[in-house]
């Protein structure tokens, strides 16, 4: 990013000081929180003991009677064990998520942002899913809903979980296809057209080599576009309504952002919808903003990891609005 674009996305949002974080509210509540982990942590322990007197003898009579171990025992088996774990972990992760929340909530505040962990899938879900962005889903969770202003610009961001039903057999059981943020960003300049830009190879030609040249996708027909810059054209695949348009939305910089996005979030498979002067970005990740952990040790660490991603987001932000033409 140059010079003058860093210049004005620091005089919008200002990177949160994290001293000044744990010296005041954030950290006066984190002590308190400590104690709260610690009670958590024996109640735990303390759960676990009662399972293991209750649950071996249930076990060992399942395993040994005349049920024997048949699917009926094995199915009783795996109900008893996930029932009991549940119930010796839930005061932990009841700890975990209040303290989530409690630093999450701290470093929205800091950013003039909101915060909500249970949330609805917003505008950008669905823009999402109608240009195939996503994968097909039969069940779905959200949590983290972000939303207000990184530089200067409308936002929202929630993560997403999709799953998809499998069957074998009798059985039938759950599988994640999607984890993820869902971003939607608001532009500077209005689009004329729809530019949608993947990591290359997602759209393959079955009946030839090489990719579609073209997508019906969101009630639009869209045409691959020739990428400019030869260094990107191994990475990712743009389509659009206008390929003029295309050519000057997707340059060097607004590129780079993306592979930095990327790897702020330890994702991969980042996709980007750009129309109604919004941008809608997709990106498969592990489990972001988990700032809370059992470990109090951890939260200097895992807030200054919150902080880099929302970074590398402001500056995707930025990027976004820049000119084409460099």
């Amino acid at each position: 990013m140059g010079t003058g674009a860093r210049g004005a996305l620091n005089s919008v949002i200002a990177r949160p000081d994290i001293d000044e974080l744990l010296s005041g509210e954030l950290g006066q509540w984190l002590q308190g929180q400590t104690l709260v982990r610690d009670e958590a942590r024996e109640k735990s322990n303390s759960r676990l003991v009662i399972a293991a007197f209750v649950v071996l003898p249930a076990l060992a009579f399942i395993w040994f009677s005349p049920i024997g171990i048949g699917q009926l025992g094995i199915f009783l088996s795996v109900v008893i064990v996930g029932a009991a774990g549940w119930w010796v972990y839930a005061p932990r992760a009841k700890a975990i998520k209040q303290t989530k929340e409690g630093i999450n909530a701290a470093l929205a505040r800091a950013l003039g942002l909101e915060y909500e962990h249970d949330c609805q899938p917003g505008m950008g879900f669905a823009r999402a899913q109608a240009f195939k962005m996503l994968p097909g889903f039969d069940r779905s969770s959200y949590e983290d809903m972000w939303s207000g202003e990184v530089s200067g610009r409308r936002f929202t961001l929630h993560e997403a979980e999709l799953k998809q039903r499998r069957s074998s057999g009798k059985s039938t059981h759950y599988v994640t296809v999607f984890r993820g943020p869902v971003m939607t960003i608001s532009s500077d300049r209005e689009f004329h057209g729809i530019t949608l830009l993947e990591r290359a190879g997602k759209h393959r030609n079955f009946l030839f080599f090489g990719e579609k040249d073209s997508l019906s996708v969101g009630g639009k027909e869209l045409r691959k576009v020739d990428m400019v810059h030869p260094e990107f054209e191994d990475e990712f695949t743009i389509y659009a309504t206008d390929q003029t348009e295309a050519h000057y939305l997707v340059h060097p910089s607004y590129v780079e952002k993306l592979i930095e996005l990327e790897r702020a979030f330890a994702g991969k498979k980042i996709r980007t919808l750009m129309m109604d002067g919004e941008v809608t970005v997709v990106l498969e990740a592990k489990n972001m903003f988990e700032s809370g952990s059992m470990d109090a040790g951890r939260d200097r660490e895992m807030i200054e990891t919150c902080i880099e991603q929302f970074m590398s987001m402001a500056e995707l932000a930025a990027a976004l609005n820049q000119s084409g033409k460099r």
